[in-house]
């Protein structure tokens, strides 16, 4: 379901095939466990990282399209539905908290279509950068009718700086082209194809690892910029809301 490359000390997450990258426990897994390789690899015997930058995108018409629903939903009992919903969440946390403290620099090179939790997984990088000629990111919860849980819009507000920028994203939930997603500063730069779109992440990624940071002081770094928002992440009471139906 993705493949990891590594081109010197840069490392490309590829969600694989043409499906819409839904997350469920089979795609969230591999996703960690590319993560967890990536950690290792940097790590030297030192207790230092070598720098490194990670990349992650998608193949087909989608980076990802949030939750897998329909797996969701596939119990007819609505603990076992509700049961599902909390693993899945507690599954993405994971992943997002991986990547909140990778020892290195992410960048996102969105695609296709972002939307809802695939929306929160392009943010939960250090730089989104975005295809210009297909796609949107897209906070799908209130045209769904279900509520957005309080994790996301921690993310939104950590990583998207005015507040009538958020407001587009949470309260009007807004299909953002590139276009808008550049002017509201919520992606990093808007790119012609998917192809010049992973080439412009790389391009970003070089400059990022010959700065030759220790990977290590640079999780550090991140953790305390964004303490407040992985504090929420790591905070799963909010599952304790989840209801078959409402959430998701």
């Amino acid at each position: 379901m993705c493949t990891l490359e590594k081109r010197g000390n840069i490392f490309i997450l590829t969600l694989t095939g043409d499906d819409q990258h839904r997350l469920n426990p089979t795609l969230l897994s591999a996703i960690q466990s590319a993560l967890s390789r990536i950690r290792q690899e940097v790590t030297t015997s030192a207790g230092s990282a070598t720098s490194s930058a990670l990349i992650t995108t998608a193949h087909g018409k989608f980076f990802s399209n949030g939750y897998d629903l329909d797996w969701a939903r596939i119990p007819a009992q609505a603990q076992a539905q509700r049961d599902r919903m909390i693993l899945v969440d507690t599954m993405l946390r994971s992943v997002v908290k991986d990547l909140l403290t990778l020892p290195m620099p992410t960048i996102a090179a969105v695609t296709g279509h972002a939307s809802a939790a695939g929306f929160t997984l392009a943010l939960s990088h250090d730089y989104v950068l975005m295809r210009s000629d297909r796609g949107f990111l897209y906070m799908s919860e209130l045209d769904i009718n279900l509520v957005i849980p309080r994790w996301f819009v921690a993310i939104v507000n950590a990583k998207v700086g005015s507040p009538a920028a958020r407001r587009e994203v949470v309260m009007k939930a807004a299909k953002l082209t590139a276009k808008d997603a550049v002017r509201l500063g919520v992606v990093e730069s808007a790119h012609g194809s998917a192809a010049e779109t992973v080439e412009a992440a790389v391009e970003l990624a070089q400059g990022l690892v010959k700065r030759g940071w220790d990977g290590h002081v640079y999780a550090a770094n991140r953790k305390n910029f964004l303490s407040d928002l992985i504090r929420c992440v790591e905070d799963t009471s909010e599952n304790n809301d989840i209801k078959t139906g409402s959430r998701l």
